[in-house]
């Protein structure tokens, strides 16, 4: 069941191979997330959930992306991002003007775009911005000597600011927003890298691996990233981190 108080997220996308697994990666992320694959349906759902936001491909099977975006602001002031293959600086410019709030490119990290949406949300101040049910999802996180702020993007151990690249932040953002639980190869593969990707899972063992050289951590007696052989990888909890 989805928390009641959870951001009521209107996904329009009908590709259902992004579709379907970023519906779920925003479930995870504490969205009360609707999917809808037209611009019909679009603004027809629009009207009956009242989204806190809206997340828009621009191409769409009976019309095009922007002239949703274009009715949705002239029916209210919902924060729209926009989601698209189009990536030119005229495309950017274009959605923008319509009214867009942000306006992300695919292929894109699953967990770029759900912090995007966390941004824009404070910003217009529609929802909570995201939360793990039952709990406000903290944007500033903490770890023992390790200092995560998700939205600046920042990271510090023991007072130094980590240089850490964009999956590098993406992954520690992932797995510390989980602390304690174990999060699957399979979810971190949808949630930071595009939901398409075909790829072999190595590349996340290797992310994960300097991720680690970063934060001084010994595979062999890790202090923060864990392996759970055959699952995925648990970020430690406050208990083990104080113990």
């Amino acid at each position: 069941m989805t928390d009641a108080a959870a951001p009521r997220i209107l996904f329009v996308e009908d590709e259902p191979s992004i579709a379907e697994p970023f519906t779920r990666a925003l479930t995870r992320a504490g969205f009360d997330t609707t999917t809808v694959g037209t611009a019909s349906g679009a603004l027809e759902t629009a009207d009956r959930i009242a989204p806190d936001l809206v997340l828009l491909d621009l191409t769409l099977p009976d019309g095009d992306g922007r002239e949703v975006c274009r009715e949705l602001r002239r029916r209210g002031d919902v924060p729209i991002v926009m989601l698209t293959a189009r990536g030119t600086e005229t495309d950017r410019i274009v959605g923008l003007e319509l009214g867009a709030d942000d306006y992300v490119v695919k292929p894109f990290s699953g967990a770029e775009v759900i912090a995007r949406i966390r941004a824009v949300l404070r910003r217009t101040g529609g929802g909570s911005g995201g939360a793990s049910p039952g709990n406000g999802q903290p944007e500033v996180l903490q770890a023992g000597p390790l200092e995560l702020d998700a939205a600046a993007r920042r990271a510090w151990l023991d007072g130094e600011e980590l240089q850490l690249s964009r999956k590098e932040m993406d992954l520690l953002v992932r797995l510390m927003r989980d602390a304690g639980r174990v999060v699957s190869r399979e979810d971190l593969m949808a949630d930071v890298w595009d939901v398409n990707w075909f790829g072999s899972t190595k590349t996340l063992d290797v992310h994960v691996g300097w991720l680690r050289r970063k934060l001084g951590d010994d595979p062999a007696r890790p202090r923060f990233i864990h392996t759970v052989r055959g699952v995925g990888f648990r970020f430690a909890s406050d208990e083990e981190l104080s113990s």
